[in-house]
């Protein structure tokens, strides 16, 4: 493989980089939730160099908290931010000639179903078909779908925390040198494969992944809903200028 890109990190340090480094991997795409796009691009800027290369990523939460469905759009040239319809962000991702991949397809309740799936077809440019936070069952049904509908895949560590980085990745036969390169990478379906851990470190992974992924859901969400302002990618948000008002699902 000549090119290998985690293309989904949550989380950016010196340890997150290290680990990147170690995996041998040339890239890794940083989206956070709730962190407006140039402070993403900021940071993925500060922590890239000759040797990795990080590049900014916006994982859009959208819907209202009881039916919110993810979304990664890469690429991006201008904010678009969480709690907007489903149809109205991947519009702006189409206008903005972003690369649109789907993580975690019809895992939980944060994630595209087969329907939605299908009505964006023409939009999504690839699906996840492995990360480590799945359990086997997730993973089949996400390469079962993808393989349906003729989409390509890719696969991704979703770190949520430094050590998860380098579990999987996506590697593509091509050298890419760039954000634009690798956009379109993405976008035109060019060749790859998913590569992944299967062994004890993966499963180790998994467990710490999932408790995480509880620990989100239960007092990190309250936190959410109830103890925080208004988050920085709310699209009342000064900084959107009043561009998604009319969209906005609260």
């Amino acid at each position: 493989m000549t090119f290998r890109i985690d293309c989904h990190v949550k989380v950016l340090d010196d340890r997150v980089v290290e680990r990147a480094k170690r995996a041998n991997l040339d890239a890794i795409v940083y989206a956070p939730h709730f962190t407006r796009l140039p402070e993403i691009r900021e940071r993925a800027a500060a922590y890239s160099d000759e040797e990795l290369l990080v590049l900014p990523g916006r994982e859009v939460f959208t819907g209202s908290w009881r039916n919110r469905k993810h979304v990664l759009a890469i690429g991006l040239e201008e904010p678009v931010p969480d709690f907007i319809p489903l149809e109205a962000a991947m519009a702006e991702f189409d206008r903005q000639d972003a690369a649109v991949v789907v993580p975690h397809p019809e895992f939980a309740n944060v994630s595209l179903s087969e329907t939605d799936l299908r009505t964006y077809a023409d939009t999504v440019d690839a699906v996840e078909i492995f990360n480590p936070r799945h359990l086997p069952t997730n993973n089949c049904r996400a390469r079962k779908l993808t393989a349906g509908l003729s989409l390509p895949p890719f696969a991704s560590s979703y770190a949520h925390m430094p050590r998860s980085v380098g579990v999987a990745h996506t590697g593509f036969d091509v050298a890419l040198e760039n954000e634009a390169e690798i956009v379109t990478a993405l976008a035109d379906g060019i060749g790859r494969r998913v590569v992944y851990d299967n062994g004890l470190e993966r499963w180790t992974t998994t467990a710490m992944e999932l408790g995480h992924f509880a620990y989100e859901n239960t007092w990190k969400k309250v936190d959410r809903l109830f103890l925080s302002g208004t988050e920085p990618t709310h699209p009342h948000h000064i900084a959107y200028d009043g561009r998604f008002d009319d969209v906005a699902v609260y």
